[in-house]
């Protein structure tokens, strides 16, 4: 009987630590075998190539991260990169700050209709950022007349290319919106707020918190730091080209927020998880493609990743 008892808590045990750690792990394995096996990996070059080809999606993933969180999902993500990728050549005559300006708020106006329609309305989350997710990136292309504008700003171009203390800016833009992130839910009653709502909807409106405003704020600032990502995006491909930025980021997304811990039940939010699930899925891909291995590959193991992740949160849901 005790052997009975003792072995599914060893399981859990380990399911557990999987759950919470194995994503470092596996950057750590990765990692290890890329320094005896890939060539050129353990460069400056290398390294900046894979931080500044992440952080697109690692600005995105902080955002769904805090959605997820409330026991939501934002499918309209990477419409709301090509929104803002739309906006900034049509006002970048006016200014670099006046261009990136709208671009966040327009950011800010597709979090705030997708807020309203979750916590106002009512409607499903996934069903509410999908209209957003069709009808944005039309609206994209409607801003830039449904063509690829090239971008001659200087400013934002040097956003795109320029280094400081040998890192690129876009990095720093990436590791300071992370560092935020994490302060914001670790620290602050917002964060606290988010939690809780994700946790027990009812339970919180019924505590008294304030559900439709934490709910509402979040997709805000997840529409911001879609836009953010847009503006970056846009800033290294030197064009705006809404019918390709942003294309399927949402999913990108998604997965470096599950493979790092975040349970999409809500009531959690791992943000240096998430850090670590983009650049996990980022070397996945680089090293498939250094080792000459087609990007087909590179899906499917991610997508075995991912069923993995899912699986190991499906337990721990189980057993609360």
């Amino acid at each position: 009987m005790d052997s009975t008892v003792t072995a599914p808590r060893r399981t859990t045990g380990t399911r557990a630590w999987l759950r919470d750690n194995g994503v470092y792990a596996a950057i750590a394995v990765l990692v290890a075998y890329n320094l005896a096996f890939t060539t050129n990996f353990a460069t400056v070059a290398n390294l900046n190539t894979q931080l500044v080809q992440v952080a697109p999606v690692l600005i995105v993933a902080l955002g769904m991260a805090m959605v997820i969180g409330t026991e939501g999902v934002d499918l309209s993500v990477g419409s709301v990169m090509a929104i803002a990728a739309a906006i900034l050549p049509l006002y970048l005559g006016y200014g670099i700050l006046p261009a990136v300006g709208l671009a966040l708020v327009a950011g800010a106006l597709c979090g705030l209709l997708n807020g309203t329609l979750v916590a106002v309305v009512g409607i499903q989350p996934i069903v509410a950022t999908l209209a957003l997710l069709v009808g944005g990136r039309g609206l994209a292309l409607v801003f830039a007349d449904g063509q690829l504008k090239d971008i001659r700003n200087a400013e934002l171009l040097d956003l795109g290319s320029a280094k400081v203390l040998g890192i690129p800016v876009v990095v720093w833009i990436a590791a300071l919106l992370a560092a935020l992130g994490w302060l914001l839910v670790r620290y602050t009653t917002f964060g606290r707020q988010l939690v809780a709502v994700g946790g027990n909807r009812s339970a919180s409106a019924l505590a008294g918190l304030p559900v439709r405003r934490v709910l509402m704020i979040t997709y805000v600032l997840s529409g911001v730091l879609a836009a953010i990502a847009g503006i970056v995006a846009t800033a290294r491909l030197t064009a705006s080209d809404p019918s390709a930025i942003g294309n399927l980021y949402e999913l990108s997304a998604i997965t470096a927020v599950v493979v790092g811990g975040t349970p999409l039940s809500g009531g959690r939010v791992r943000i240096l998880g998430t850090v670590a699930g983009a650049l996990l899925m980022q070397m996945i891909t680089a090293t498939l493609i250094k080792h000459n291995l087609p990007d087909s590959t590179a899906q499917i193991v991610q997508a075995a990743i991912i069923v993995v992740a899912v699986y190991l949160q499906r337990t721990r849901a189980g057993g609360r």
